[in-house]
């Protein structure tokens, strides 16, 4: 971090301000800033944008994006990390794909193939850095989309809710339709069900469609407080004995609406006016508008106020000494509820910010008791960067001045107040549209009108205050026949990297607040300021001189390192370690271990499915040795903060789409172009279930005595209540499991195939636990060797399929099967100077991701599809020194 404009002189005075001086001796606040300094450059922080090619998909179509990766500090592409990780997520929160990419610059790109063993719903993409796991799963870049299933699907669902108070537990009711492809609906069938909430099964039971396809599942919430959401699994029996499972998001129990009152810069003070942020949410995540009034406590009405914009809005208020405050709030049902607004404090600061067309204008206000009590300062920062300092003496009641929007970067800006010992008494977030760091981007053709089929070239430009500007673009190109754009609810490179990865929590809508630069528009961001609390950047960490925790260390090349000890566990130095693999041809290579007994086999380069086998003899060239590889422990998959995006009718919500999707895929298969991992309908292929598929069990992922997955976890707070009568001839002792055949020695635990001790058992979370498998057979046991005699425990988390280091039964030597780099697929973009009678329906018509502006300028070409009307083409990216940029053009084929 550099002082951007480090203590500015003086800026504009009014009438009553007290002036802000000019200091340049080090002092205990100049000293705050250097530890500010400090802090930034050694633990900088990581952003990562993805640009994916449309907004939804349907099974069998494949997801291609390009990763954008930065520094917060710097705003330049990140050189901190060169692995990143993206990954599909289902809406168990379970891992289905994990991809490894290499990050070169920053940027890296890749594509998800949707086979139709997934199921239509609700899935997100989430990304991220081993650098970034230090700071939490807030600020990873994690995205909802919506795939339906059209393709193999023979029942589609709509469902609809209602809800109902049943004292202090909720009632619903779901009426649940089931029709097939032609809407016809399934008469007079059996439907078996199990409502889960937070993975806690809460109502089973048996139920029958009536004439119309419907089937009415009630049930009631007895700890709402507990459970908010979750799915109903059904059952429904089908002709010819099918049963068919489908899964119903539930995003809410009730039709509550939360409503919150933020006061300007903290907190309200006695006799000093403040802004109110206020937001109102419904159950599922949604803003919902509301009006009201505010009455102090003798029921007079002070004021009345309404929100504006997805339940966000403001009023004023200038509370009176000993005065207590409520709001009335009238919702769209007609209903009404009072809450109680913040407490005013008797003293203190109040930070008021408003924006002009060119600057940010300034307002602080403090007690009467407060004046004379030394000197204020003022910070503006951006993710890290002091972009403005000052101070003024505190002799007056009320301060005004503005800064100019020139001197101040496009996003985030945090400014916080200081008092005179150097506490941060007053906070205000405020976004700038600032033209700063924007890359001026263009995208124009030859002409605005084309044919079917006819050849488009596209000329891309990049500047930055009218100079050429060399940077790395992604281009989407997509028919609005198959693909509607939404355009308020876009994330892209200017949301990802401006504004949701400097704040936690759920932002609706993103792209509405970048469309237009009109006054509503600034308004309604600054409530969404006003509201949206805490931020990825924290003063009081600065303060304390708090460092973080440093668990992940940044992730510069692919690499196998581990420590070589003796049976004892002391370390053995001067071992000789051998690295094999014979996958993709023969490769081998040594080294020596170090006094630590440590050895590391840096900048390798391996793609997925690659298996090495070390192998290690001591000084004294004997086999008797151990080998502990370093296993980084795969991420947890967190609950979703983006539950507002959630779609209840995903198969409803995308009928259009997921039309059109079927005469693509019908046109494939009579053309034979069909891939072969869509399954043909007129092939009966059925595959079982491997329920532990991520395991890293040494006898294959399944293959156990037994399997108990998460949704029976889910009522027990402890891994041995779980496992307590569960399993024939497992029992449960002072924490720790054995079998009754071996009572003697518990049984082995293997998390993620990182063997652990017995008596670990009750320090995992079993809502952490994907599938724990149990091992008691010899046949299953014999390949762990000694540790297996008593039993394994298999434990798989929910991180996907990561790395698994496991030892074999062969003294001196592991096998390793870690996640290589994933080949990302090239996009096949048909070329028509030969005529073809073949239809083309594709949806997505190209993807480039990556198109280089060199002195500023690049082209692209490709063909048209068969759909006619618009065709949206979308331009992301970044220049070398940070400059982000966006373009959405337009034109049409007939």
């Amino acid at each position: 971090m550099k002082l951007k404009f480090a203590f500015r002189t003086a800026f504009f005075l009014l009438v009553i301000a007290a002036g802000f001086a000019y200091k340049t001796d080090e002092d205990p606040f100049a000293a705050l800033l250097k530890k500010l300094e400090a802090y930034n450059e050694k633990y900088p922080q990581e952003k990562v944008h993805l640009h994916l090619d449309k907004p939804y998909y349907a099974i069998g179509d494949n997801i291609w994006f390009k990763a954008y990766v930065i520094n917060a500090q710097s705003s330049r592409l990140s050189d901190i990390s060169n692995v990143l990780y993206v990954e599909l997520i289902n809406e168990k929160d379970s891992v289905k794909k994990q991809l490894r990419l290499p990050l070169v610059s920053g940027i890296s790109w890749g594509d998800f193939k949707l086979p139709d063993s997934l199921s239509e719903g609700n899935y997100r993409i989430r990304a991220y850095t081993q650098w970034m796991r230090n700071a939490g799963t807030d600020f990873f870049f994690d995205k909802t989309i919506k795939i339906g299933n059209s393709w193999a699907n023979d029942v589609f669902t709509r469902s609809r809710y209602t809800f109902q108070k049943d004292n202090t537990a909720e009632k619903v009711k779901a009426l649940i339709r089931y029709t097939n492809r032609e809407g016809i609906p399934y008469a007079g069938q059996e439907v078996s069900y199990d409502v889960q909430l937070n993975f806690r099964s809460v109502a089973k039971g048996k139920t029958t469609t009536d004439k119309d396809g419907n089937a009415e599942i009630s049930f009631l919430n007895t700890l709402p407080s507990l459970y908010r959401s979750g799915r109903i699994v059904t059952t429904l029996d089908i002709l010819n004995g099918r049963k068919v499972t489908k899964q119903i998001p539930v995003t809410a129990t009730s039709d509550a609406v939360d409503v919150q009152f933020f006061p300007e810069g903290g907190s309200l003070v006695e006799n000093l006016p403040s802004k109110l942020g206020v937001k109102s949410v419904n159950a599922a995540g949604l803003g919902e508008d509301i009006t009201g009034i505010i009455t102090d406590d003798s029921g007079q009405e002070i004021s009345k106020y309404n929100t504006t914009h997805l339940g966000m809005g403001n009023f004023i208020l200038n509370p009176q000494p000993g005065k207590m405050y409520r709001a009335t709030v009238s919702f769209k049902d007609g209903s009404e509820k009072s809450f109680d607004l913040p407490k005013a404090f008797s003293q203190g600061y109040v930070l008021n910010i408003s924006q002009t067309e060119d600057k940010i204008v300034i307002k602080i206000m403090l007690s009467q008791g407060l004046t004379g009590t030394g000197e204020l300062k003022l910070v503006a920062q951006n993710n890290g960067n002091v972009y403005f300092v000052s101070r003024a003496s505190a002799q007056k009641q009320l301060i005004l001045t503005s800064i100019p929007k020139k001197d101040l970067p496009a996003g985030i800006v945090q400014f916080t107040l200081f008092s005179a010992d150097n506490i941060p008494v007053s906070e205000r977030l405020v976004f700038l549209k600032s033209k700063s760091g924007l890359l001026d981007l263009k995208v124009s053709a030859g002409q605005q009108q084309y044919h079917k089929r006819e050849k488009v070239e596209l000329d891309i430009s990049a500047a930055l205050e009218n100079q050429p500007a060399e940077g790395s673009f992604s281009v989407a190109v997509t028919a609005n026949a198959a693909v509607t754009p939404d355009e308020n609810n876009e994330s892209n490179i200017l949301t990802s990297l401006l504004l949701t990865s400097d704040i936690a929590g759920y932002v609706e809508k993103p792209n509405y607040y970048f469309l237009k630069d009109d006054q509503q528009t600034s308004s309604d961001l600054d409530n969404l300021m006003l509201t949206q609390g805490w931020r990825r950047f924290l003063w009081k960490n600065i303060i304390a001189g708090a460092a973080p925790v440093i668990r992940f260390q940044p992730e510069k090349t692919l690499k196998i390192s581990g420590t070589v000890t003796t049976y004892g566990g002391k370390p053995s130095p001067n071992s000789k370690v051998m690295l094999f693999s014979s996958s993709g041809g023969i490769f081998a290579m040594d080294t020596v271990t170090n006094a630590g007994g440590r050895f590391s086999f840096d900048n390798l380069v391996f793609n997925d499915s690659t298996r090495f086998i070390v192998q290690a003899r001591n000084a004294r060239d004997k086999k008797n040795v151990d080998i502990k590889l370093d296993l980084v422990a795969g991420q947890i998959v967190t609950k979703s903060k983006n539950t507002g995006d959630i779609e209840v009718n995903v198969n409803g919500a995308l009928s259009a789409y997921l039309k059109q999707s079927i005469d693509y895929f019908d046109q494939m298969r009579k053309s034979g172009m069909l891939e072969k991992s869509i399954t043909l309908k007129e092939v009966n292929i059925t595959e079982k279930k491997n329920p532990a598929k991520n395991s890293s069990n040494l006898n294959g992922a399944g293959n156990a005595d037994a399997v108990i997955t998460t949704e029976q976890l889910q009522n027990c707070t402890t891994l041995s209540q779980c496992l307590q009568g569960r399993v024939a001839g497992l029992m449960i002792r002072n924490g720790m499991a054995y079998l009754l055949r071996n009572g003697n020695s518990p049984m082995q635990i293997v998390i993620d195939g990182m063997p652990t001790e017995p008596d670990f058992l009750d320090n995992i979370n079993p809502f952490d636990v994907e599938t724990i498998e149990i091992l008691k057979s010899v046949n299953y046991t014999a390949i762990y060797g000694m540790r297996g005699g008593g039993g394994v425990l298999v434990i798989t988390t929910k991180r996907g399929s990561g790395s698994s280091g496991l030892p074999s039964i062969t003294p001196g030597i592991v096998t390793y099967s870690p996640k290589g780099f994933y080949t990302p697929r090239e996009f096949y973009s048909p070329k028509y100077e030969v005529a073809s009678d073949t239809p083309d329906l594709r949806s997505t018509i190209y993807w480039n991701p990556h198109v280089a502006t060199g002195k500023g300028s690049g082209k692209v070409s490709f063909y048209n599809s068969d759909l006619t009307g618009t065709y949206r083409v979308v331009v992301e990216g970044i220049d070398a020194s940070g400059n982000l940029g966006r373009s959405v053009y337009t034109y049409q084929v007939n």
